[in-house]
């Protein structure tokens, strides 16, 4: 899945010389954290969070209180070296910049121009439909050699049981870097079955692994 699938291309935007009341007025009207910043040829050249805002001018949220911060121009408190990505960038890579660098938000730049924008919760909304957790079904974790065909002798295993597999994710066995670690998702409510087929077949098992099962 590439991020021009997940992004939002109806992107709020200001200015340098839009203030801090505008930037609340917007978050607040269009229940938004993040306002990207462009110049009059649509050219990305800061970014305005919220966090940011109550970093550098905490009192801003009580109306009251220094009022003269309020005037206050974006392009004196926005942050201007933002990480940005691109439209045909793989959504995994755009969610390791997001760990990496500890960021809420990556607009989306094709030809210098701002054409989007993605956040947090749209890499979390989009990790959990890839791995399908938020549908019905169990999930298997199989300790596996790391050697070819393995994965195409599980997927085999649980065709039989006529299950279908609703996601795949692999990830380093910590204690052995010849083993890897499967964990399968697969649409069954009761997986005690494949478990049983899978156990037969010599494979180690890791998940559903409970005492007291009856196989």
């Amino acid at each position: 899945m590439i991020v021009e699938e997940i992004m939002k291309t109806e992107v709020v935007t200001l200015h340098p010389t839009d203030t801090i009341a505008d930037a609340i007025r917007v978050m607040e009207t269009n229940n938004i954290r993040h306002i990207p910043i462009i110049n009059e040829e649509d050219n990305l050249v800061g970014l305005v969070t919220i966090s940011r805002l109550k970093e550098v001018t905490p009192s801003t949220f009580r109306t009251n209180e220094n009022p003269n911060d309020l005037k206050k121009r974006l392009e004196l408190i926005m942050e201007q070296n933002v990480i940005t990505g691109h439209p045909l960038d793989f959504v995994e890579e755009a969610a390791a910049v997001f760990y990496e660098h500890k960021i809420s938000a990556i607009p989306i730049i094709k030809d210098r121009k701002l054409v989007g924008i993605i956040t947090e919760t749209d890499i979390l909304r989009t990790m959990v439909e890839l791995t399908g957790a938020h549908q019905p079904g169990s999930q298997i974790e199989i300790r596996v050699p790391n050697i070819t065909g393995i994965l195409s002798d599980i997927a085999e295993i649980i065709r039989k049981r006529n299950a279908n597999i609703l996601s795949v994710l692999v990830y380093p066995d910590k204690q052995d870097e010849q083993y890897k670690i499967l964990v399968v998702r697969v649409q069954l409510m009761n997986p005690v079955r494949l478990v049983q087929d899978l156990k037969e077949a010599g494979h180690h098992v890791l998940w559903p692994n409970l005492p007291g099962i009856s196989l």
